[in-house]
């Protein structure tokens, strides 16, 4: 998110260094390529004013510490005042989810269409049942999307949550209120009610999910919102603001675009807090909302606390500290360890989401990884060591000319593919050698040679 920004002061923190203050002349450029930076990002004008306001006041005079230049001064402060922006002067707190009622908690989630609103009701409902481990109900007042109904039971089956069925014939308030009964009889801890979104704002949709909201009277009501619309961003929120007593906001699609810039502007405007965001397509893409560290990701810091929270969760730890164990004791790598080791990669998911958490050395890679080619290329490698037997995958250096026909035959690829697997598995072998010899530059220069092997992965060793 907000790539231009990050850009932006990275080059103009190096055009004021050794300077002992921060002085109007040499904030001015920075402060305007902060509003640049901003505005290109699609926040709000009024946004972008009080914040460069903030900053300018805040820095002024400001003595720099003899460990700092003015440029990391002035970068500390911006970083400060995006964080108020973005989470307001709130207490954490107060971004925490309210499930404390009579249960069922309700969760009513409103939005225009498209914002990502049936998607976000199966990620909250996971969240909601691994995180805070509730029995979650989902059901669809969206009457008149086709497919809406169907589209949240099939995301509602991939979250292992419960759906309440509706039909495109029947009243939004008749599918509540039986899903409400269905779920007090049934001692369900959350109920969420995804309603129905149009393609702008209009009187009737206001109108009905205001009902709704009176009705179902919900301990939550999330406005949902894609974080690239960007300016409209801020219409948006302001109607659903005026119509509804909304208690919090959830971003969708962060990792979609450059812009970003509704992470900025929707806090202010409704002046709610913004309570988790969903990033990347698959259902486990779903995490509370850190205003300090989105402000660092804007910033180029990086956001290492998702990054190590992605890992716990997908990772299988226990399989990790058998690796870690065995390659203690200086036991050989296999090929079998080379494909537990690509599954564990497999399973973290999209490899541009999680450069991106990274700092910006590290994170400016992400735009060269292709995904999908990526995917393709850990599936081929995969179905190469399958194709091996159990021998020729503890023993690879067995595997000659012949040997390598039938495995490619077998995995329904070519002998260069076949080359390429061994050569990429051999360098890993070395690293991890490096690795137990503790030669940490030289490992990273053989990952910076390896990573360039990899189609769609290319340039991940730049950062090095």
């Amino acid at each position: 998110m907000l790539d231009s920004l990050t850009q932006r002061l990275t080059k103009v923190v190096k055009t004021i260094r050794g300077q002992a203050r921060l002085t109007e002349s040499n904030m001015q450029d920075m402060l305007r390529e902060i509003r640049i930076a901003l505005l290109e990002a699609d926040v709000a004008i009024p946004v972008v004013k009080d914040l460069i306001a903030r900053i300018k006041e805040k820095a002024l005079g400001t003595e720099v510490q003899t460990s700092l230049t003015p440029g990391q001064a002035l970068v500390g402060i911006v970083h400060d005042e995006l964080t108020k922006v973005i989470g307001g002067e709130d207490p954490e707190n107060v971004r925490e989810i309210n499930l404390a009622t009579q249960p069922p908690a309700i969760i009513l989630l409103a939005g225009l269409q498209g914002a990502g609103k049936t998607t976000t009701a199966g990620k909250l409902g996971k969240w909601l049942k691994e995180e805070k481990k509730k029995k979650v109900l989902t059901v669809s007042a969206d009457v008149y999307r086709p497919a809406a109904i169907d589209q949240l039971q099939t995301v509602s089956q991939q979250a292992n949550i419960d759906f309440f069925p509706s039909t495109p014939n029947e009243k939004p308030l008749d599918i509540a209120r039986k899903a409400l009964e269905y779920a007090k009889l049934h001692y369900y801890d959350v109920l969420i009610v995804d309603t129905a979104g149009r393609l702008a704002i209009d009187e009737q949709m206001m109108n009905e999910v205001s009902d709704l909201e009176k009705f179902l009277n919900p301990i939550e009501t999330f406005f949902v919102v894609d974080a690239m619309v960007g300016q409209d961003a801020v219409n948006t929120a302001k109607a659903f603001g005026e119509k509804l007593p909304l208690t919090g906001v959830i971003l969708t699609k962060v990792d979609g675009d450059s812009r970003g810039g509704a992470a900025l502007s929707v806090r202010m405007v409704t002046g709610k807090p913004i309570k988790f965001m969903g990033v990347g397509e698959k259902l486990n893409g779903f995490q509370r909302f850190d205003p300090q560290a989105m402000a660092g990701r804007i910033l180029g810091m990086g956001d290492i606390v998702s990054l190590v929270d992605e890992v716990r969760k997908n990772v299988d730890i226990e399989k990790a500290q058998k690796f870690a164990e065995k390659m203690r004791k200086g036991d050989d790598f296999t090929l079998e360890d080379f494909k537990d080791q690509l599954a564990q990669v497999k399973n973290m998911g999209s490899f541009s989401s999680l450069i991106e958490k990274l700092p910006a050395q590290f994170a400016q890679a992400a735009g060269q990884v292709d995904d999908e080619q990526a995917k393709k290329q850990l599936a081929r490698t995969e179905a190469i060591i399958d194709s091996m037997t159990p021998h020729e995958r503890r023993k690879p250096e067995i595997i000659k000319a012949s040997r390598k026909r039938r495995i490619a035959a077998g995995a329904g690829t070519t002998v260069q593919e076949v080359n390429r697997l061994l050569k990429q598995f051999e360098q890993s072998r070395e690293m991890m050698k490096m690795m137990k010899k503790g030669g940490m530059g030289k490992m990273m220069r053989a990952f910076r040679s390896l990573s360039g092997r990899f189609p769609g992965m290319g340039g991940m060793g730049g950062g090095f």
